[in-house]
């Protein structure tokens, strides 16, 4: 009986929240500086019952408080409640992770809110899914011109073979055939590689191409590891303080840097800060620097930098990886050799860099994260970039059983937007649309807003299969072997759809909120399966036309649209298989639409419109046929604002 009362309850009575920062009514929540505290009004029916509504308020470690919300009016059978969250006392000047629920209360039995979206909630009988709020530093500033800009990901030694000066190491290989060669590759997916064979691509050769990358729209360089180390990809450091010489050493970075910041570009490094090479001039197993390495000696100046459980053959290494020696970032002196004032990371700013993409930054304890960021922001007066290589939701990441603050304002300013990459996915393989809106809205309501306006949305990295191979074949090869995968191609047809899904994909990577990351080729058409296939020599004089000029609009739009800089974000419609959503600003709007069902799809658009991807004006009605997309600007004030109220379908 309680069962059956409870669900005409829901339908019928359900209460409405609405949330106020100050005076200002917020339409989401991200993340609330700390010390400002959020107003909660809570509408309810009469009939829903309910003498009281609480506020039970849950931070990590600590009870569950509870904070009764006031009655303030009666009005037509509607009772209003208000209360504050109080986020100064709850977090104290640090911000921390709150979940909260709302309590209404009935005598006999209490109903509980269960969040739906982090904004919308039903009503349960029981304690089910909390509401988030990441309360951050008030003085929390990430980089204008991170989330202004578009981003490019080189992976240094397959993009560009440029004329300068260079040195191959001894026991390195080179690969002649830039335009046909493989990457070395093991037996089976996992098992040891010397990446040892390189193609040669250097920094010369990316200087060579700023001209050709502006044309894209490109303004913020990411260079995959740029320093000394053994092998081609370079994640196994061997000298932090010295660009690897067949890359071009210290005077192509410096080359590259005045040219780029010429172009007003900016270039991210990566910091690979977790573990260094076994081959390198701090652990120097191999030998082949002139200092003594922690292995080769209880004594060494670096012994303390690692974790030996038998000296010295057993040692602490990333995931198991011999070569890959873990540092121990506990250890002040390890620590500080990086993140003090004149070290690792504040030097190579001082060169020239603008900021740096952690890696692996989930292993990276968080007195690291926080003096790095110190240092890194009074090193270039707070305009330097931190960006994690986080893979989840990264407000309430847990890593190694500790709830992690990458995001409060003491440690990143941004991170790696994998969980769009995974939605884009689903969305365009499988046709999941509700999982691509509730990612993208989770994310927003949950973010700090700078934060969201900072986010790396990505495709594809030199860690994933290539995005044209998983649109395309999203069984990625699975079960075959690594020689297979090796020359393993798309088929014609195949290759033809996942051309069409790319550009709906890149469509909403260069949209929504945060800025698009490109992974090296993918606008050229580049394929390739898991890793090292990923990583193949960038096809120059055999791109792929039609992506190539699909690409360079899209960052044309970038530069062009105020609303992609920093706008807001907003789903006004979804059913199952399509959507729209605008970004907006004073002035410009933007709205993006997408079906991807077997029928005719209509959306209401108030005003008068241009498709940016057609150059069509339209005018009070978007209608897109089955597997498309349409980009829609704004040709007059307000045309947005009821837009996508109503959806309808035909045939």
């Amino acid at each position: 009986m309680l069962s059956k009362h409870f669900s005409r309850l829901d339908e019928e009575c359900r209460p409405v929240l609405r949330r106020f920062l100050g005076e200002r009514e917020v339409t989401h929540v991200g993340g609330c500086p700390c010390g400002e505290n959020m107003t909660l009004r809570v509408e309810l029916p009469r009939t829903l019952g309910a003498a009281a509504v609480v506020l039970r308020v849950i931070r990590d470690g600590d009870a569950d408080r509870d904070f009764p919300l006031s009655f303030v009016s009666t009005c037509e059978g509607t009772d209003r409640y208000e209360g504050i969250l109080p986020t100064g006392e709850l977090c104290g000047e640090g911000g921390g992770l709150l979940f909260w629920e709302l309590l209404f209360l009935r005598g006999v039995n209490t109903l509980f809110s269960n969040s739906l979206d982090n904004w919308h909630f039903s009503l349960s009988p029981h304690p089910d899914r909390r509401f988030r709020l990441l309360v951050h530093r008030p003085d929390f500033r990430t980089p204008a011109w991170l989330g202004e800009g578009t981003m490019y990901h080189i992976f240094s030694d397959r993009f560009c073979r440029g004329e300068g000066p260079v040195r191959l190491r001894a026991d390195a290989v080179e690969n002649p055939d830039w335009e046909h060669g493989i990457p070395q590759f093991a037996p089976r997916p996992g098992d040891p590689l010397p990446n040892n064979v390189f193609f040669g691509g250097n920094l010369w050769g990316v200087t060579e191409r700023l001209d050709f990358l502006c044309s894209l729209g490109v303004t913020v360089l990411y260079l995959s590891p740029i320093f000394e180390a053994a092998s081609n990809h370079r994640y196994d450091t061997g000298d932090y303080e010295r660009v690897d010489a067949y890359l071009g050493g210290d005077a192509a970075f410096s080359q590259l840097v005045a040219e780029a910041h010429r172009r007003g570009m900016r270039i991210i490094l990566d910091g690979v800060f977790n573990h260094t090479g076994s081959d390198s001039r701090y652990f120097n197993r191999e030998g082949h620097y002139p200092g003594v390495g922690a292995y080769q000696s209880q004594d060494s100046p670096y012994a303390d930098w690692y974790t030996f459980r038998h000296f010295p053959d057993d040692y602490d290494c990333w995931w198991g990886i011999r070569i890959l020696p873990r540092l121990n970032q506990q250890n002040p002196s390890c620590r500080h050799y990086f993140t003090a004032p004149g070290g690792i990371a504040c030097r190579w700013l001082e060169l020239g860099a603008d900021g740096w993409r952690l890696d692996v930054a989930d292993e990276l304890p968080d007195v690291f994260l926080d003096e790095l960021r110190q240092a890194v922001k009074d090193s270039s007066g707070g305009q330097a970039a931190l960006i994690g290589e986080v893979w989840e939701n990264a407000a309430d990441k847990v890593a190694y059983g500790k709830r992690r603050r990458y995001l409060q304002g003491g440690q990143l300013d941004s991170v790696m937007n994998y969980p769009f990459r995974d939605a884009v996915l689903a969305l365009l393989c499988r046709g999941d649309t509700e999982r691509f809106v509730r990612v993208l809205t989770e994310l927003y309501a949950t973010y700090p807003r700078q934060v969201s306006d900072s986010l790396m949305n990505l495709l594809g990295t030199h860690d994933t299969p290539r995005i044209l191979t998983l649109l395309g074949d999203e069984g990625a090869g699975e079960g075959k072997s690594n020689a297979a995968l090796s020359v393993l191609r798309l088929t014609s047809e195949q290759r033809a759809r996942a051309v069409r899904l790319l550009k709906i994909a890149s469509v909403l990577q260069f949209t929504v909120y945060g800025f698009p990351s490109v992974y090296y080729g993918d606008e050229a058409g580049l394929e390739g399966y898991g890793d090292p296939f990923c990583r193949m020599p960038y096809p120059w004089g055999r791109e792929d036309g039609e992506l190539l000029a699909h690409y360079r609009a899209l960052g044309r739009l970038r530069r062009t649209c105020p609303a992609l800089q920093g706008g807001d974000f907003r789903v006004l419609a979804h059913a199952p298989g399509s959507f729209l959503y605008e970004r907006s600003k004073p002035g410009s709007r933007l709205l993006v639409a997408l079906n991807l069902s077997v029928s005719r799809v209509s959306y209401q658009t108030p005003g008068q419109w241009r498709n940016y991807l057609t150059g069509r004006p339209l005018r009070d009605v978007c209608t897109l046929s089955p597997g498309s997309c349409a980009l829609l600007l704004s040709e007059d004030e307000g045309g947005a604002k009821d837009a996508g109220n109503a959806l309808g379908e035909t045939s």
